[in-house]
């Protein structure tokens, strides 16, 4: 089976910082691109966040950049998401995505592009 775990998750307060995970198995790892989305109540899913699967490329929402760190493990079979200087804003719920294709380039990323995998998502809360 293919599968795709996010843990990490939890309450923070302004300003600090979480590491997200998203543990992949039953893919090549290295061959699928891996995306972070999030989507809060009332709100549309918004594209967090990509990496190509050779990890040489990455891509960020404007409303992350400079703050978060997308990062894979291929030993571990394992994408990171580092968050730092949270804000309320972004609360949400996160969750994982893969494609066996290369949707993640330098150039950027579509994130309405049909993702073949997802997590279960992992609750991301940032209030004081």
């Amino acid at each position: 089976q293919v599968q795709l775990v996010e843990s990490g998750g939890g309450l923070v307060q302004p300003g600090g910082s979480l590491r997200l995970s998203c543990a992949a198995s039953g893919i090549i790892f290295d061959h699928y691109d891996i995306a972070w989305f999030r989507q809060a109540p009332g709100k549309e899913r918004e594209g967090v966040s990509c990496i190509h699967g050779g990890g040489r490329a990455t891509n960020y929402a404007v409303s992350v950049k400079g703050r978060f760190t997308i990062s894979r493990d291929t030993a571990q079979n394992t994408v990171y998401l580092q968050m730092t200087n949270l804000e309320p804003e972004d609360t949400a719920v996160y969750y994982c995505a893969a494609a066996p294709n290369y949707f993640c380039l330098a150039n950027g990323w579509n994130p309405s592009l049909p993702f073949t995998y997802w997590g279960q998502g992992v609750q991301v809360t940032v209030s004081s």
